[in-house]
């Protein structure tokens, strides 16, 4: 038996999908050696431990309450990183085999606390970098900053990127093991953050099988009022990250020769930035905003392309799902994407291009690649049927567990079955 307790953060979590992470992660262990609690950091709910839905037990904490203002934010979060101990302490009873999952880069004094109060064993998980959102990615310009020799014209960037990068690396080099969410993340680790390679382990996510075979493509298309031409599918945030701006600026390429096709977005975000791209040619794009799982799921099923031009992702869960729904996917080279799309099998690398101070994608060859997807589409439903499997293979609920069971277990030297 491993008693595990995962740490959520309520104000990250559906930011960064680790909200999605342990979700799948807590169904992906039920019925088997591993008891689960879930530990939710500055919660709202104030009543200590709470029956949830899941049947899994929910410890909440709720943010501090600062009497004395005087003190700094660093003495603050130490403070209540102790009152979290003690909490801890008085609701754990059973500390066999006890292990702490972090889902934060910024815990390296938590990770500090929980050692000195428990016989534990501490892992994280990475789910992301703040540098990568600073930075787009930009692996080039963060090893420039962190140099001693570096000078940049925004001090205040290079001061915050250093600070974060110290708290990760304390992070990094204070807990037992990491798991990353891509080889490229494990290899940054290595290469930046002087991580030894044994301390790290690739562990991909999973995602529960929710694709609707019931109603074909023929039939959504009706339920939607969509022409039977090939569609072509974004989703995810409207922010620059996510590296839309290109594909917008791709597709009106891909007009001008194949006029015939519509490109679905869907997502929240800064509309009027995305909007401006999308003169004389709105009648080819439909924006959906936020929609629940089982429209964008439809979607999914209707669509004959994914899009993935990401300047950041980890182990992204539209791909997953994107995948999950036989779709190619065109997707760009940045950090777990690679990983994710097997170029020319499942779908089509767009490579992303690193200068000194910016990255950028090739907008002409990006709209090469969505033609060639179009106009072959014995191509499209072979790359499609080949992600179908990826999923099956890497990315499903079933490998989520085995991998997440025997790592658990590997901290204790125990086999699982």
């Amino acid at each position: 038996m491993v008693n595990l307790y995962i740490f959520n953060e309520s104000n990250r979590a559906a930011v960064y999908g680790i909200g999605t992470y342990i979700k799948e992660l807590t169904a992906a262990l039920k019925e088997s050696s591993v008891h689960i609690s879930i530990v939710h950091l500055y919660s709202e709910k104030t009543d200590g431990e709470l029956p949830e839905s899941d049947n899994v037990p929910h410890i909440h904490i709720p943010s501090p309450v600062i009497r004395n203002s005087s003190l700094d934010r660093q003495k603050q979060n130490e403070l209540y990183y102790r009152n979290i101990v003690y909490l801890l302490r008085l609701q754990i009873k059973d500390t066999e085999n006890l292990v702490f999952h972090l889902n934060c880069n910024q815990y390296g004094k938590l990770a500090e606390e929980l050692k000195k109060s428990f016989d534990c064993c501490i892992i994280t998980t990475i789910h992301y970098l703040d540098w990568c959102f600073s930075l787009f990615g930009n692996v080039t310009r963060f090893k420039k900053i962190l140099s001693i020799h570096e000078t940049d014209r925004r001090e205040d960037l290079k001061e915050m990127i250093n600070e974060s990068y110290r708290k990760e690396k304390y992070l990094f080099k204070t807990v037992d093991h990491i798991i990353c969410l891509s080889e490229n993340m494990r290899q940054i680790l290595q290469d930046a953050y002087q991580i030894k390679p044994d301390k790290m382990s690739v562990i991909y996510n999973g995602l529960t099988d929710s694709m609707c075979i019931s109603d074909n493509q023929q039939v959504l298309r009706q339920k939607y009022h969509i022409p039977d031409i090939p569609v072509i599918i974004f989703a995810g945030r409207l922010d620059e990250i996510k590296g839309l701006i290109y594909v917008l600026q791709a597709f009106k390429i891909v007009l001008n020769t194949h006029p015939h096709c519509h490109f679905f977005i869907v997502g929240n975000g800064t509309f009027d930035i995305f909007m401006k791209e999308c003169e004389n040619i709105w009648m080819h794009v439909t924006w959906t905003g936020l929609v629940d799982k089982e429209k964008l799921y439809d979607l999914y099923s209707i669509a004959d392309i994914g899009i993935l031009p990401s300047f950041h992702e980890q182990c992204s869960y539209v791909a997953i799902e994107m995948m999950m729904h036989g779709l190619p996917i065109i997707g760009s080279t940045t950090t777990g994407l690679k990983d994710m799309i097997v170029d020319g099998e499942t779908g089509l690398h767009i490579p992303v291009i690193e200068h000194d101070a910016s990255v950028e994608i090739d907008v002409s060859l990006l709209a090469k690649k969505m033609l060639y997807l179009l106009q072959q589409p014995e191509e499209r439903q072979r790359m499609g049927a080949n992600a179908r499997r990826r999923y099956e293979t890497v990315y499903s609920a079933a490998m989520f567990r085995k991998n997440m069971l025997n790592f658990y277990h590997s901290l204790f030297k125990q086999t699982y079955p």
